[in-house]
């Protein structure tokens, strides 16, 4: 598929955009603001002249990468396009009204699809008389660097669908992962325990938001600590993505938000682009220090682990993922040291369901009931991945 629409110009369908036609692809931007596709052209001149400046491209690709872009503010140009993906607001009806529309005008092949991260497929591709053409193809953010993207059908989609838009992204130079069309997909519903574990153990005074941070990165070897991250994300996104995911899973306490973090969206302390979250980011705000205790570290750091190794292995029993995508999904989507599943056959099954089952002695709260699945391993003594054979000398 080498003629591709972007609807869009915010940073996701510029960064899409980029992609596609980094692969060559002739890409078709839409925005209704005129004033929003001058600004995206303008910034991705300058995201390739940084590129250029630093050696990962040359002038002549530059230059080819902007010749198969070309933007307009009618959405009629995407009548030749053989594949459509939609990176607009999250909003379902604006969603839907946008597909309506695009169905009459695009031809009875072309694939169209949507970046959303939290909304349902399935629901998506009602809206559409041909909803077999419909698919989930969620890229994160910024697009052109990171290596993941999920592929999500809808109960309607065409497996020939899927398989098409796979080959295709995969020969965009990403990596594809396949998630059944449930909240969150792979990564943000894996990943919820990393924020709300860590946000349940600040909220009891076990450690610091600094400490907690420092633990996870220092002793857990993650890039960024929770805290850290939230600010970075943005509480605004963060908090939404877990409430939707809460409320989507008919309110499993598993997902339930906290009020941390809640009050921080109320008093608009965002993060790190409102200038405060968790932490202050004025320049004269020195940050705060971390508890430097390796035996709390060790605590925060297995119980956090602890908690999304449950979560992934949930999402295996609930056949939402295979193991193998999971781990891919959670190592190049959000960069996690290593695959949760692996991590949990390296603890010892048997060890995971024991912690598990001494969280829920002492809580006796559903958030920390251990996943069906895990007990079962447990009980016949099986991992999720077969140990390497040791060679045999001759």
């Amino acid at each position: 598929m080498n003629k591709v629409g972007i609807i869009g110009a915010g940073a996701m369908g510029s960064g899409i955009a980029q992609v596609a036609a980094t692969a060559h692809c002739q890409v078709l931007v839409y925005d209704t603001s005129a004033e929003a596709l001058k600004s995206n052209q303008a910034k991705l001149a300058q995201i390739l002249e940084k590129l250029v400046a630093k050696g990962r491209l040359n002038s002549e690709k530059a230059s080819q990468i902007q010749a198969n872009i070309s933007y307009t503010a009618q959405l009629e140009d995407f009548a030749h396009c053989e594949l459509v993906i939609e990176a607009i607001i999250e909003n379902l009806p604006i969603k839907k009204k946008v597909f309506e529309t695009l169905e009459s005008i695009v031809s009875k092949d072309c694939i169209i699809a949507s970046n959303t991260s939290s909304l349902s497929i399935t629901s998506l591709a009602a809206a559409l008389q041909k909803p077999a053409r419909f698919v989930g193809i969620h890229f994160f953010n910024p697009a052109p660097l990171m290596k993941l993207v999920e592929i999500i059908p809808a109960l309607q989609t065409h497996t020939a669908t899927v398989e098409t838009v796979r080959q295709t992204i995969n020969h965009w130079d990403k990596l594809t992962v396949l998630a059944k069309d449930t909240p969150g997909f792979i990564v943000n519903k894996v990943a919820r325990p990393f924020y709300s574990e860590a946000l349940r153990l600040y909220e009891e005074g076990i450690a610091d938001i600094a400490t907690i941070d420092w633990a996870m990165t220092a002793l857990g070897g993650f890039r960024m600590g929770p805290f850290t991250l939230m600010d970075f994300i943005g509480h605004d996104v963060n908090y939404v993505v877990t409430e939707t995911v809460f409320k989507e899973f008919y309110y499993d306490p598993r997902y339930k938000p906290s009020f941390a973090q809640k009050r921080l969206v109320e008093a608009g302390y965002l993060g790190h682009k409102a200038g405060r979250g968790f932490y202050h980011y004025q320049e004269n705000v020195a940050p705060p220090l971390p508890r430097q205790d390796e035996v709390l570290g060790q605590q925060i750091v297995e119980r956090i682990v602890l908690m999304l190794i449950n979560e992934a292995a949930d999402t295996v029993h609930q056949q939402i993922a295979s193991k193998a995508d999971i781990d891919t999904a959670m190592t190049q989507g959000v960069n996690y040291p290593k695959g949760l599943l692996q991590w949990a056959d390296e603890i010892g099954i048997a060890a995971c369901v024991s912690q598990l089952d001494n969280l829920y002695e002492i809580y006796h709260e559903d958030r920390y009931r251990c996943s069906p699945l895990l007990r079962k391993m447990a009980q016949q003594g099986t991992t999720f991945f077969q140990p390497k054979p040791m060679a045999i000398d001759d």
